[in-house]
């Protein structure tokens, strides 16, 4: 009787690329300072693009705010960026804003008002609203709150962001900084001394552990 021939194994899997890794960004070396590609979005605050290790906000990419309360300065600390983007024909959209802009202030600061668009919504349309404008392609910039977010709905968010080349901000309470979370960024404003915005996350980096305080 003839043996019965044994089954072919499978072929290995392909090990990864951990070149290609590295250029992504996707790992770094620990014991090494990493390449980082200066491709970031300016932030129009000198200070902090020297702090930020893309030179600005990373490009197609959720940058989550942490705060200790409503009216630190966090819309201060977008709005040179969301006039620069408006300026040149972006639009910039505000999901559920838990206060309406004051179009005055806005406008002082150069935004053009006409490329600004305020979606309102209740916290759970609010979330899917603000998945939608940043997957659509069609806003340079989506600012939400959103109150009901889990790790899954965070990432969901930063997916949607590089699907649809979009720069996404996410305003959140401080109390979530010691929960992990899958943005390309991270800053919880600080009251304590002087007061600033600390980097907690940033992709391709380790954090730098100086705060930046902006005038």
């Amino acid at each position: 009787m003839n043996a019965m021939p044994a089954p072919a194994m499978p072929a290995p899997a392909a090990p990864p690329d951990l070149d290609a890794m590295l250029s992504a960004r996707t790992v770094w070396r620990a014991a090494r300072a990493p390449v980082v590609a200066d491709d970031g979005e300016p932030t129009g605050h000198a200070a902090l693009d020297a702090l930020l290790p893309q030179g600005g906000w990373p490009r197609a990419a959720l940058t989550e705010l942490l705060l200790p309360a409503d009216g630190v300065g966090e819309l201060s600390l977008l709005l040179p960026t969301l006039a620069r983007l408006t300026r040149a024909g972006g639009v910039v959209a505000l999901v559920a804003p838990p206060y309406l802009p004051y179009a005055p202030a806005w406008q002082a600061a150069g935004v053009d008002l006409r490329q600004l668009e305020i979606i309102e919504a209740d916290a759970r349309g609010a979330l899917w609203a603000f998945e939608q404008c940043l997957r659509s392609a069609a806003c340079a910039a989506v600012l939400g709150w959103p109150l009901q977010a889990d790790a899954q709905a965070l990432r969901r968010l930063q997916v949607a962001a590089d699907s649809g080349d979009c720069l996404g901000f996410a305003f959140r309470d401080a109390k979530h900084a010691a929960n992990p979370s899958p943005a390309a960024l991270r800053m919880e404003y600080s009251a304590a001394g002087e007061g600033g915005w600390h980097v907690r996350k940033c992709r391709g980096a380790n954090p730098p552990t100086r705060a930046v305080q902006l005038s």
